[in-house]
């Protein structure tokens, strides 16, 4: 079970009051893989909020100046990534630049959007982290283009063991500020499950491919 601290707490509360994160164990949601999840998270919902993209900025800038001091630039992951990073970014003082899922067919056939150095160091800024398969495929962009990765901040995690070993099998530093078990702890406080459901949403979490077959 991940740690859960004020910050997590906070911020799963502020996610689920937005609908950022919506639960339906009952009537659940299909992801492009093909899993049946409980949960969808889309975090770009929490932009539309002010006190709470406030509250997440500032959080990560917090998170990146206590993990990572050293970073020269911030960035971020096409397309969640992008809005989050770049206020990062501009509250920490540092460069950004965003990173697509492959080179522009047209133009300049830019993967990395911006201005960024060989040998620089950047912390990547990622909304949401599932598997880390997409997010990780940013990493070897960025290696690939001489350029140093210090590690990866999030705003959320569902924790699935299969993203773990894909962080460590990449050598990946991984920082978030809220995850599943906060997020049920959440829900369950704020009454937007019930006890049932958790034993639900808990199932999923350790078999996220097999659950609702």
């Amino acid at each position: 079970m991940a740690e859960e601290t004020p910050i997590s707490s906070r911020v799963a509360e502020l996610l689920l009051e937005a609908q950022a994160i919506k639960l339906s164990p009952d009537k659940p949601f299909q992801w492009s893989s093909g899993w049946l999840s409980p949960i969808y998270c889309d975090n770009r919902v929490a932009l539309s909020f002010p006190d709470t993209r406030t509250f997440i900025k500032k959080a990560l800038a917090d998170l990146i100046r206590s993990e990572y001091p050293d970073v020269d630039a911030v960035v971020g992951v096409a397309t969640g990534g992008i809005a989050q990073g770049a206020l990062v970014a501009d509250v920490l003082e540092l460069p950004f630049a965003y990173v697509r899922p492959e080179p522009k067919k047209h133009g300049m056939g830019n993967q990395i959007e911006g201005r960024l150095e060989k040998g620089q160091s950047v912390i990547i800024v990622e909304d949401l982290i599932s598997t880390g398969g997409s997010s990780l495929k940013v990493v070897d962009a960025l290696r690939n283009a001489g350029i140093e990765v210090a590690g990866m901040v999030a705003i959320f995690t569902y924790g699935f063991e299969l993203a773990e070993n894909n962080f460590e099998e990449k050598e990946v530093k991984l920082s978030v500020l809220s995850n599943y078990d906060a997020l049920i702890n959440a829900a369950v406080e704020l009454e937007y499950v019930t006890q049932e459901q958790v034993e639900s949403l808990s199932a999923w979490r350790v078999q996220p491919d097999q659950w609702g077959k």
